[in-house]
């Protein structure tokens, strides 16, 4: 199944932007008659027919629509440190879009090697990833946040935060358990400062631990979306 992004939807004629017609007729070699099928990134997952297979101005005809295309069962906010390295960074968010997260907040920490990140740069990799996975909803990414002042934001869900400061924690998998809204912080290579620790316990947040080994961020932000993802799973099996 061929995905474009198409976020403008709103007649039953539409013209795909220049890098999308140009993926379809050039790089896919798709022509009039053929069936694509246009994700608006909120959830509708269209149908539609090439009636001008033009490269740069590819008009499509648009044929059924299905709103909430495969919805995820539970919501998960993670709010993640960015790494030195923009690459391992970006590698993480696309992972964490095709296993399933809604919204993503970079953060701004205390010990962070990261704090400026290009925003548009981003919202291409989780489009990518989006349609590389064959969803219809793209995650909402926010700006990046100074830590201390995310963790005083409300929250209806379960509020969770992984850091490697010894203390009493609870397993993730544990606090997960039953959980369909959650929020989890993830800090950068250094780990959260002590004063964001304690801010986060004070507007309550819970401690967890991600496993015995120390891990990287990256791998710390797959973990804590598949527990979350391997749990419905199970649930819904």
């Amino acid at each position: 199944m061929n995905i474009f992004y198409t976020p403008d939807v709103i007649a039953s004629n539409y013209v795909l932007n220049e890098e999308e017609s140009a993926h379809c007729t050039r790089v896919l070699r798709l022509g009039k008659g053929h069936t694509v099928h246009l994700a608006d990134g909120r959830g509708t997952l269209y149908t539609a027919r090439i009636i001008a297979a033009h490269p740069k101005a590819c008009m499509v005809e648009i044929i059924s629509k299905e709103e909430h295309y495969k919805p995820n069962p539970y919501r998960l906010h993670m709010a993640i440190a960015p790494t030195k390295s923009i690459e391992r960074f970006e590698w993480l968010l696309e992972k964490i879009t095709e296993i399933g997260v809604g919204e993503i907040t970079p953060l701004l920490c205390e010990h962070s090697e990261r704090r400026v990140l290009k925003q548009e740069r981003v919202e291409k990799v989780l489009v990518a990833a989006m349609k590389q996975s064959q969803k219809a909803q793209l995650p909402l990414l926010h700006e990046m946040t100074p830590a201390l002042d995310f963790v005083k934001k409300e929250f209806s869900g379960k509020k969770l935060m992984a850091h490697c400061a010894p203390g009493e924690k609870i397993a993730l998998p544990k606090a997960l358990l039953g959980c369909r809204d959650a929020l989890i912080l993830i800090g950068p290579e250094g780990d959260f400062s002590t004063a964001e620790i304690t801010a986060a316990i004070q507007h309550g947040f819970e401690a967890v631990n991600l496993g015995d080994t120390r891990l990287r961020v990256e791998t710390a932000g797959i973990v804590a979306c598949c527990q979350m993802h391997t749990q419905w799973q199970l649930r819904d099996n």
